[in-house]
Parts: C-alpha cells; sequence; structure tokens
C-alpha cells in the first residue's frame, strides 16, 4: 500500500476500530467484575435438590444455561450440591 494520505487514513481509522473492540471487550469483563457484587438477585423459584441430582441435571430439567444458573445461585461454586438444597431455577439480577 502506497504511503499515500488516504492510506494513512485508512490505516488510522483501522487501527482505532480494532482498540475501540478491544476497549469494548474489556470493559464488559471489567463491569462484571465491578457490578457483580452490587447486583440484585430475585429468585423466583427453586428447587430442592433429591438424590441423585447434581448441577447438571437441574440445568438440564429447567433447561437453563451453566452462565444463567451460576449468576441466580452465586452459592454454588462447583458441581456438589447437596440433598436438601435449594436451588434457583427462575429468577433474574438486577
Amino acid at each position: 500500500m502506497a504511503n499515500t494520505p488516504k492510506a494513512m487514513y485508512l490505516n488510522c481509522v483501522q487501527t482505532l476500530s480494532l482498540l475501540l473492540i478491544i476497549s469494548m471487550s474489556e470493559g464488559r469483563l471489567l463491569d462484571v467484575a465491578i457490578t457483580q457484587g452490587k447486583r440484585t438477585l430475585t429468585c423466583d423459584s427453586v428447587f430442592c435438590a433429591q438424590e441423585g441430582d447434581n448441577c447438571i441435571t437441574i440445568m438440564q430439567s429447567f433447561n437453563l444455561s451453566a452462565d444463567f444458573f451460576f449468576k441466580i445461585n452465586p452459592n454454588i461454586s462447583s458441581d456438589k450440591i447437596f440433598v436438601g438444597q435449594w436451588v434457583c431455577f427462575h429468577g433474574s439480577l438486577s
């Protein structure tokens, strides 16, 4: 590509676009980390874990994504749940 003003302008636009995309993606990650503790969880429906239940079977039973399941169940950090544990399957974060 020649070193013309038009080529330099296009290179600057491409570089700024790339930096903007990176900044936006990093900002989303940072926003999640910052606001995660400030959000209010509202659980509308719960399920009592039974013998043989685990996070995967509960997510499948209620058609939940893993991301959503763990967001509405911040007390669950792994696949280990116990019989009688209340698990939220319908809720929201605000």
